[in-house]
């Protein structure tokens, strides 16, 4: 079966010249350092040798990534806050899909022989006609109306590539059928509202898919997975993401990580 189970999203983990001791510096922003894209120790490694990535020019689009592979095989799949987009290709069938933000640790099986692409979009970016709340934790394979196009928001398209996809995701923005709600940056960003709260936290969720509070929960769990995964030790993590204490940890990292303190450091664990 070659269902589209892979989906490489996240953000950027700046480099630290020195993994022990860990000091973050004071205006170093938590939603700005949260994704380690591959762990250190295998960074895609015989898993997926032809893995490649690119950032957009489209102001809506994390980034775009594309691999296949050889082998049939597993993994875990860490807990995101994003949605993306994913066109699968495996023994002549092609399926689009939307995978949403997922709230939990997953294993993810993928078939040997198969071709990904995907389009991760920025927090806030949505289809008003598929809010991210109606496919968190899952996937939703779009109808397709021929062998290289498909249905979205009561029109068809062709199927996007990885080198065409920015004009692919501009001409969806054109269409209505993509927009992104300015609220999302103000409130990760710290600023000030002239709309009630209310307001505010119902135009976030319906943009997000999900609450600010798991938000947070979420992006804290992959610092410190990603912090262990550069050296930092345990005592250090907890203070450094601002863990309660050690249980709390493990806790948020068993459940959003799939792996305990300890697993992490000697784990692949790929973002996905």
């Amino acid at each position: 079966m070659c269902a589209p189970e892979l989906d490489f999203r996240g953000y950027s983990l700046p480099k630290m010249s020195s993994p022990q001791p860990l000091r973050l510096r004071a205006n170093l922003r938590l939603d700005r350092c949260l994704y380690f894209q591959i762990c250190p120790l295998c960074r895609l490694g015989s898993m997926f040798p032809h893995f490649e990535e690119r950032h957009a020019d489209s102001p809506f689009v994390e980034r775009i990534w594309k691999t296949r592979s050889e082998k049939a095989g597993s993994l875990t799949s860490i807990s995101t806050t994003v949605w993306s987009m994913v066109i699968a290709e495996c023994r002549g069938r092609l399926s689009i899909s939307l995978h949403g933000p997922e709230t939990g640790a997953s294993c993810k099986t993928f078939p040997d022989g198969a071709e990904w692409f995907g389009i991760i979009f920025k927090l806030g970016t949505f289809v008003p006609d598929i809010l991210p709340g109606s496919f968190i934790d899952r996937h939703i394979v779009l109808p397709d109306t021929s062998g290289r196009s498909f249905s979205l928001g009561h029109s068809t398209w062709q199927v996007p590539t990885y080198e065409n996809a920015d004009t692919f995701v501009n001409q969806l923005v054109r269409a209505g059928i993509l927009v992104h709600e300015p609220i999302t940056n103000a409130v990760h960003q710290g600023r000030s509202q002239s709309l009630s709260l209310r307001m505010v936290q119902y135009r976030f969720r319906r943009s997000t898919g999900l609450s600010q509070r798991t938000i947070r929960q979420i992006q804290r769990a992959r610092y410190a997975a990603a912090l262990l995964k550069q050296g930092a030790s345990i005592f250090d993590t907890v203070c450094e993401a601002g863990y309660s204490d050690q249980p709390h940890l493990t806790r948020s990292l068993k459940h959003f990580i799939g792996l305990t303190p300890a697993e992490i450091p000697s784990t692949p664990i790929i973002a996905l």
